[in-house]
Order: C-alpha cells, then sequence, then structure tokens
C-alpha cells in the first residue's frame, strides 16, 4: 500500500505541474517544462533527507545500503519513470530520467547515482522492451518497486570495452542452462538479487552467439570472490563473481537466443546520455564551491579568486560545462523524437569524460593543499569522475564511433 501511495503522490505532483500550463517546444531545454520541474524537485527532497546526510559513512564504509535506499526510491516511483505502468512503472518518455540523472548529480558522491543508474537504466531497459510477460513480473517488477537490487553482468578481466569478447558460457542442457565463467568490475554485485547476464550460448559469429539471461545470484555455484578497493566511487560496491556450473531454468532468457549483443547495443545510447547528465550538475557545484572557497581564501593580501588567472579559468569552465548540457538537450530532444543519436551521444560522452578531468583538476588546483585532503568535495569527485572517461565506454571507444560516422575510420 505504501508502494502504491508513493506512486500516488509522485503521479499527482506531476499531473498538478502539468495542469499548471507549459508544454515543451521543439528545440527547447527539455528538462524546463512544470512536469520536469516537479520529478526534480520530489526527487531533491530525497536526496537531501535519505542520502546526503549519510553519503560521508557510506564512503568510509565503501558500501551504501542499496536496499534501503532503492526501496525509498522506488516508493517515490524513481526507478520506473520510462516503464510501462502495468510493472509499476510511470509510463514517461526518457526526457524524465535524464531529468532525474541531472537532479541525482545533487548527491555528494558519484558512486550512489552510478549504482541507481544500474538499477534503472542498464539492468532492465532489455528486459523491459524483449522480456516474457512471466520473467517482468518476476524480475522488473520488484526491480522498480526497490524491492530488488540488481547488478549488470557484462565486463569480464579480459573484456571491458570489447564486449564482444567475453567469455562467459551459458550451455543449454533441456530446460536449464549450465553457467560458467567470471564478471568484473559489477556494480553493486555484492548486494544484487539478480543479475542481468550476458553468456555465450552459442559456439557462432561473437555478434550472434550471446545471449541475456536473468540470473538470480542466490543460486549454487555464484561465487562473489572479492570486493574490488577502488580510487573511487568508494561507496558503490564493486564485485569480481565467479560462475562454476550455475544452473538456471531457460525460462530466464531475455527474448530470443543469440541477440544479447544486439539487446546490450541498443540501450548503450541511453546510458551514455544517462552518464552525461549526471556529471553536470557535481561539475557546477564544484566550480561554485571553488569560487566561494577561492572568495575568502586570501594570499598575498587579497582573494585567490582576485587573481586573473582564476575567475578567468572559472568562467571558461563554467562555459564549457553550460555548452556540454546544450549538446546533451539537443541529442535527448533528437532521441526523444525517434532519431538515431549515436554519433551524438558519443560526441556527449566523450566531452563529458575530459570536461570532468578538466574541472575537478583545475578546481582543485585553487582550492591548494586543502584541495588534497579529502574533507572537500571537490577531491571526492576528483577521484569519482574519473571513470567517465573509462566506464560504458572509453574515450578511444567513443572516439572510433564518431570516426565511424563521419567515415573517416579505416576498414579492415
Amino acid at each position: 500500500m505504501a508502494l502504491l501511495a508513493g506512486r500516488r503522490r509522485a503521479r499527482a505532483l506531476l499531473a498538478g505541474a502539468l495542469r499548471g500550463g507549459g508544454g515543451r517546444r521543439a528545440g527547447a531545454r527539455v528538462a524546463e517544462t512544470p512536469q520536469h520541474g516537479a520529478l526534480r524537485a520530489a526527487l531533491r527532497k530525497i536526496i537531501n533527507k535519505e542520502i546526503n546526510p549519510f553519503v560521508d559513512k557510506w564512503e568510509e564504509e565503501g558500501q551504501f545500503p542499496a536496499h534501503k535506499v532503492f526501496k525509498i526510491l522506488g516508493q517515490a516511483g524513481f526507478l520506473g519513470v520510462d516503464k510501462p505502468t502495468e510493472y509499476g512503472g510511470m509510463g514517461l518518455d526518457f526526457s524524465y530520467n535524464i531529468a532525474v540523472a541531472e537532479e541525482l548529480g545533487h548527491i555528494r558522491c558519484g558512486g550512489i547515482p552510478m549504482a541507481i543508474g544500474v538499477q534503472i537504466g542498464m539492468t532492465t531497459p532489455a528486459l523491459t522492451r524483449f522480456g516474457s510477460d512471466e520473467l517482468k513480473k518476476q524480475f522488473l517488477v520488484p526491480t522498480i518497486a526497490g524491492d530488488s537490487v540488481a547488478c549488470l553482468g557484462i565486463s569480464e578481466a579480459g573484456a571491458g570495452s570489447d564486449v564482444a569478447n567475453i567469455k562467459t558460457t551459458a550451455v543449454r542442457k533441456g530446460d536449464e542452462y549450465i553457467i560458467n565463467g567470471g564478471k568484473m568490475w559489477t556494480t553493486t554485485g555484492c548486494q544484487a538479487d539478480w543479475m542481468c547476464l550476458l553468456a555465450n550460448t552459442s559456439k557462432g559469429p561473437p555478434h550472434q552467439n550471446k545471449s541475456l539471461i536473468c540470473l538470480p545470484m542466490n543460486l549454487p555455484g555464484i561465487h562473489i570472490a572479492k570486493k574490488i578497493d577502488k580510487l573511487g566511487m568508494r561507496s558503490s560496491d564493486t564485485a569480481q563473481i565467479f560462475f562454476e556450473d550455475v544452473r538456471v531454468p531457460s525460462r530466464n532468457l531475455i527474448g530470443e537466443e543469440g541477440m544479447g549483443f544486439t539487446y546490450q547495443m541498443l540501450q548503450f545510447q541511453e546510458e551514455r546520455l544517462w552518464g552525461v547528465a549526471t556529471v553536470l550538475t557535481p561539475l557546477e557545484n564544484i566550480i561554485q564551491e571553488t569560487i566561494d572557497y577561492t572568495r575568502q581564501r586570501k594570499a598575498f593580501d587579497q582573494s585567490i579568486l582576485h587573481n586573473q588567472a582564476v575567475h578567468f579559468r572559472l568562467a571558461e569552465l563554467a562555459t564549457e560545462v553550460e555548452l556540454l548540457r546544450s549538446l546533451l538537450y539537443r541529442t535527448l530532444a533528437l532521441y526523444v523524437e525517434g532519431n538515431d543519436v549515436t554519433k551524438l551521444a558519443s560526441m556527449a560522452k566523450l566531452k563529458a569524460g575530459r570536461l570532468a578531468r578538466e574541472v575537478t583538476d583545475s578546481c582543485l588546483q585553487f582550492w591548494g593543499g586543502m584541495g588534497f585532503t579529502s574533507e572537500v568535495l571537490v577531491s571526492r569527485f576528483y577521484r569519482d569522475l574519473r571513470l567517465m572517461s573509462i566506464g560504458g565506454g572509453t574515450d578511444e571507444t567513443m572516439l572510433s564511433i564518431i570516426c565511424k560516422y563521419m567515415e573517416t575510420l579505416p576498414k579492415k
């Protein structure tokens, strides 16, 4: 009942904003309609009350309580914003997901927004589009409600951006798949209830022999080898996982056998746009906190901010962030209208990763010795946002995609 009441409140808030007028205009900033704003406001309250007061503690512990946090978000409807209403979602378009992603940037670390992104936009898109009704009821419904924590089993020790090179196998025997292999860099893997697993189900061509399977994490033969100690994203647990003759019902297959690689590729653009959106707010906040700090910090009888090298540099960085936002919104508007945005999404992802490094490095420098401590936000995001150029496709992968669309990539 509490879940239904929470969703009703969220929908009522959006409906009220919608009655206030103001639809989305072609070419307008997508996230500025009243209903997007209402969604943001509701999420900001949760962040301020239920997440930010505990972030420092979770960072120290190396793990946030995913079941607790996801349940709060699920009750309010935020884990299924663009998912079908018949499975507990809100049935809105992808632009609302981006509004949520931007607002999650107010969380004072990178790990928790990343884990929420995995729950919302990485483990469930293929299941939503291609899964059977039975699978959706078993796995999608509790994931949207926040009753289940999901993880994504794609990357392996020898296959990160090179998804086609994964070695994990799922061999069909009767009414079961028998899974052997392992996964690496599995976000929330230590707490997950189920995994959206990509595995080789045949010995055919690498782009046609893979399948996605809903894998309960409590099955015999699943071994969480270790929680990986990372440079950043400290509050988000990351697991190395091995599979030894794990038996899972063949009905847990998502869609068609052999289509897993294709299904995974279809959702990459949404994943990358989400990642760009989660970076914007932290970068703005870091710049503003750097302005505030350098204004009150003095050296040689004047504030640090008074130096032209400082205030000019901060102006340049703020301009770059705004340009990235414009690229994101242009790409998002085209995507919502049904266009292929692979090239633009890759450009935005590339720019976000590089700008995150540029902003955090420049701002940390202006904090001086204080920036080299763990007591300030800029040092945390200096570590956390470095992942933007690696996860979800490296900068080099983005450049290759862009070159392919520019027809400048050498053919094999």
